[in-house]
């Protein structure tokens, strides 16, 4: 067993950001507390220039629990980066704050578990990761202490608590029945085991990881949390526990489980259900917020096609991993977009194009980035996406996404036509949040321009 725990420096720095970032916030005044986002921030970059090399390395399993590979490299990589992006938009609103210091540290140490997600290869750990992944962010959507943040903070706690347990509840049953919680120890041993107990374990199991990734029947929380939580914390919750989720679910689904079984007929009808609702919910909302929390909902569903084809195709972990990274920036970036205007009202943006070309111009990317307009990040995931379920001969699948595409145009078109009009007031947007809202812009162009050399490296 590789016991180095150099293996493991991108969560290292994290966690010692995080760390440093709190001692210091108890002896900082309230007006120097800024000083705990640079060391985060130094945190998240060391981190990401220690995954980029170890990204170069061959693959591995370390502590008998994480394997560093790929599908880790990728979560790593993508939950630092947004991670970073996310302090960025936070720093501003909360400067001053009596807990600015604690808003930071919630923020690394819930992507922390994000990033034990997308590593972890034993159930255990996996549960330990949640409960790090999701603790802090309960506490986040609660942080303003307001009516509204108050009930979302709630209402995200209950449903995570309640599945949470319906989580370890199946990963008892899976040890019990598998005689083991490691991966490969699981692959063998569910072969002979019986196959009702087996079902009901992944069933309950997926209970928890469908919440983290914001999917049915765990997605409740996500239009009330993204409302009525401040919106740097919206931007997180709903990009930066996805990344983590879905990794995990595909490590699960293809090294976890013995080949055939039900895993993906059932996590193809999870993801039908989930992007159907998600985009019939999104059709009449006149909240910017809540719409962008049903499209969440929408894209958890496209990501989970290639986790259902996870063993039927080499393609899935490929379309799945790009998939996850374009999401992540083009989620930031609408968000980062209307934490800039400061307004939730869909008419509001009328005339955003006139007022500030450039954020108008981000937003609209990041807008036809959802529906996989090229040369956008998220078209090559979606080209990905409906690559695996034809090759994992799941065509009515890839059916279901298509027609869901399309008909996700309209409310994006709902947002995005207002924009050219002429505006009805003065739109001032603030500008740290506008330069996060260009430079995702741009890494989506970018990204979906370069994807040949992405996926090829």
């Amino acid at each position: 067993m590789n016991e180095n725990p150099a293996d493991v420096a991108p969560e290292l720095c994290v966690l010692i950001a995080a760390v440093l970032g709190l001692v210091n916030g108890l002896f900082l005044p309230r007006t120097r507390q800024w000083r705990v986002a640079v060391i985060c921030a130094a945190g998240l970059v060391a981190g990401l220039a220690v995954a980029a090399v170890d990204a170069t390395r061959p693959d591995l399993v370390v502590f008998d629990a994480f394997f560093v590979d790929p599908i880790t490299h990728v979560t790593r990589i993508t939950v630092l980066g947004a991670t970073l992006l996310v302090l960025a938009l936070a720093a501003g609103p909360v400067r001053d704050h009596p807990r600015e210091s604690e808003h930071y540290v919630l923020i690394l140490l819930s992507a922390l578990g994000a990033m034990m997600l997308g590593a972890s290869s034993d159930l255990l750990v996996v549960v330990a990761a949640y409960l790090l992944a999701s603790i802090p962010a309960y506490a986040l959507a609660g942080f303003g202490k307001d009516a509204h943040g108050t009930e979302a903070a709630l209402k995200y706690y209950l449903m995570g608590a309640f599945l949470g347990v319906v989580m370890l509840a199946g990963v008892t049953l899976l040890y019990g029945v598998g005689r083991g919680t490691a991966y490969g120890t699981l692959r063998a041993g569910l072969a002979d085991a019986p196959s009702a107990a087996v079902s009901a374990g992944v069933v309950a199991l997926l209970a928890g990881l469908l919440f983290k990734a914001g999917a049915v029947p765990g997605q409740f929380w996500v239009p009330d949390v993204t409302e009525g939580s401040p919106p740097a914390v919206a931007a997180f919750v709903t990009t930066v526990p996805k990344i983590g989720a879905f990794a995990a679910l595909l490590r699960f689904g293809s090294e976890a489980l013995p080949p055939g079984g039900g895993w993906p007929a059932l996590v193809a009808v999870i993801s039908a259900i989930t992007m159907t609702l998600g985009n019939l919910a999104a059709f009449g909302q006149d909240n910017v917020r809540r719409l962008l929390a049903y499209s969440t909902v929408s894209q958890a569903g496209y990501l989970l096609v290639p986790v259902a084809m996870a063993g039927r195709t080499d393609l899935a972990r490929t379309a799945l991993l790009f998939y996850v990274a374009a999401y992540a920036v083009t989620n930031l970036g609408a968000f980062a977009a209307v934490l800039a205007t400061g307004r939730d009202d869909l008419a509001a943006y009328t005339g955003l194009l006139r007022a500030s070309p450039p954020l108008g111009i981000a937003l609209v990317v990041c807008l036809l980035g959802f529906v996989g307009t090229p040369p956008t990040a998220v078209f090559v995931g979606k080209v990905l996406m409906f690559g695996a379920a034809i090759d994992g001969r799941y065509a009515w699948l890839a059916a279901v996404a298509a027609i869901n595409t399309v008909a996700s145009v309209f409310y994006y078109l709902r947002w995005i036509v207002p924009l050219f009009r002429r505006p009805d007031g003065a739109l001032r947007p603030a500008r740290a949040a506008s330069a996060v809202a260009v430079a995702a812009a741009l890494f989506s162009l970018a990204l979906g321009i370069g994807a040949g050399v992405a996926l090829t490296a």
